[in-house]
């Protein structure tokens, strides 16, 4: 009888060895004369337990991990390929393990769980229904789901996506349209795009086809994270066996309508994650910020009618079309509806991706999902959406998760990472860190970001060198302000947050110097 194992080929299993482990099944079942069908799944996202290895039983996938490939003989002699619980790293039925069991995945229901790049898998699960519904009803019909599920940009405006595809459709017809995917994924502790692309690929090409069918667009551009070679390789696999599918190409579907598909390598530059930015490189330029109005959605890529979403939010959209937009918006609070994938990074015990409806507290996140810090020590800080947010005390922790509420307290949930640090963290070099960031990272464009970020940077050496500190807190805080109000884009306007909660609620660290910090 012939037996399958999984084991991830995401680019985090592979960092950790499953290729290694891989080949060490395929000896070992060799040995024992035992056929194996050996599946490359997605991770499911448990990275502390990455490589982990799946078996299918009568009863279920069996997990073990996290799995070197010098404990695959050990594992196998305890009855790994039956399934069986007689070794220390055998997990059981993972679709019941608790990190799992208490999530709602909806747009990450599918990882871990197919062969990525097998079309037929993903037809089994579910896949491409969204799109073959939107191929059979009109463009108004598709934007206004889109408007029901009260769906914003993941990728930190917060944006309602609805409002933006209409934008597009609105224009005139007969000229061409673009849909652009923003998958520059930059923000520390992120990576829940990567997942997309390298676990679920044809979820953001099914997304994208919708797209192009609701506001009429032909052409669209993943515009990908130059580092993601992996991504790269997975997404023009897809898009190809999409194409001959007829997923993709001059008839979308069978509908009459065309969208076509291509990735772009990004230009390696932080700032080219704003979408103005992402269209200067997307068209070959330097990414520079472009003045805003016109939107994008009016004169956008090649100065053309442009939807540019995130990822997730393009990943999102399959599951809307497929199931209502009302059964996406009945997950959520207030107007934030629908899921997050929240991305735990840092000193975290157990690191990995969770997608959970708006409204969980963040508290809830660090200790039930993330279980503490990796270094046993207090969790100090947390800093969510990303190097341009705010840094949370533990007294903002109950806080829900949801845009407003974060809004309110002047931080952001952003791209949904979570980056945990522990009580021997110096959160003024955190602070300086945020300046120099921007300074090294912007387009230049503006006055304020260009030269406010480095004068940040001089201004807090001198606090913390103890010259005049008075003088250069309130300095500090004018050149902050003035960053905010007389920025260009958010690179320049949002950098100033990490660094006034450092002042508002860690101001010790800021006045005491690197080494007083430290001991």
């Amino acid at each position: 009888m012939t037996i399958t194992v999984y084991v991830p080929c995401d680019t985090t299993a592979l960092s950790l060895g499953a290729d290694r482990v891989a080949q060490a099944l395929e000896l070992a079942a060799a040995a024992q004369g035992q056929e194996i069908n050996l599946v490359r799944n997605g991770s499911r996202g448990l990275f502390w337990l990455e490589p982990l290895v799946e078996v299918q039983t009568a009863q279920g996938r069996m997990a073990y991990g996290p799995v070197e490939p010098e404990q695959v003989e050990e594992l196998v002699a305890a009855g790994l390929f039956e399934g069986k619980s007689g070794h220390a790293l055998y997990l059981g039925d993972i679709e019941q393990h608790p990190y799992l069991a208490q999530q709602q995945r909806l747009t990450f229901a599918r990882i871990g769980i197919t062969d990525p790049i097998c079309i037929e898998d993903y037809l089994a699960h579910g896949g491409f229904a969204g799109l073959k519904k939107a191929a059979e009803v009109t463009a108004q019909n598709i934007v206004d789901e889109v408007k029901a599920s009260g769906l914003r940009g993941r990728g930190g405006a917060a944006f309602p996506a609805g409002i933006k595809w209409q934008t597009v459709l609105d224009e005139p017809g007969g000229q061409q349209k673009y849909v652009v995917c923003n998958a520059d994924e930059g923000d520390s502790g992120t990576f829940a795009d990567r997942l997309v692309m390298e676990c679920d690929p044809y979820m953001l090409i099914e997304g994208m086809a919708i797209a192009g069918l609701a506001v009429g667009a032909t052409v669209g551009f993943i515009y990908l994270r130059s580092e993601y070679l992996l991504s790269e390789k997975m997404l023009n696999e897809a898009i190809r066996r999409a194409e001959a599918q007829g997923y993709l190409g001059d008839n979308v579907c069978g509908s009459g309508r065309a969208f076509r598909l291509e990735v772009r390598l990004g230009a390696g530059a932080y700032i080219c994650g704003e979408e103005t930015s992402l269209l200067e490189s997307l068209e070959g330029k330097r990414g520079l910020v472009r003045s805003k109005p016109p939107l994008p959605a009016i004169k956008g890529l090649f100065g053309q009618p442009t939807v540019v979403n995130n990822v997730l939010s393009l990943a999102a959209v399959p599951y809307i079309m497929a199931n209502g937009g009302k059964a996406y918006a009945d997950y959520g609070m207030g107007r934030s509806l629908g899921t997050l994938p929240i991305q735990l990074a840092g000193n975290i015990k157990q690191g990995g991706l969770i997608e959970l409806a708006f409204g969980v507290s963040l508290r809830t996140v660090l200790e039930d999902f993330g279980a503490g810090t990796f270094t046993g020590r207090p969790i100090k800080a947390v800093q969510v959406g990303g190097p341009l947010m705010a840094y949370m005390p533990e007294n903002q922790w109950d806080t829900p998760m949801d845009y407003e509420a974060f809004a309110e307290l002047g931080a952001g949930i952003g791209h949904g990472g979570v980056v945990v640090f522990d009580d021997t963290v110096d959160m003024g070099e955190q602070a300086r860190f945020a300046m120099e960031f921007c300074a090294v990272e912007s387009c230049g464009k503006c006055t304020p970001c260009r030269i406010g970020s480095v004068r940040g940077v001089e201004v807090i050496d001198r606090i913390r060198a103890g010259e005049n500190r008075d003088n250069n807190l309130e300095l500090l805080e004018d050149l902050c302000e003035t960053m905010v109000d007389g920025s260009l884009c958010a690179m320049g306007g949002m950098t100033p947050f990490p660094v006034q909660s450092v002042m508002k609620y860690f101001p010790e660290d800021l006045m005491a110097s690197p080494r007083q910090v430290e001991a």
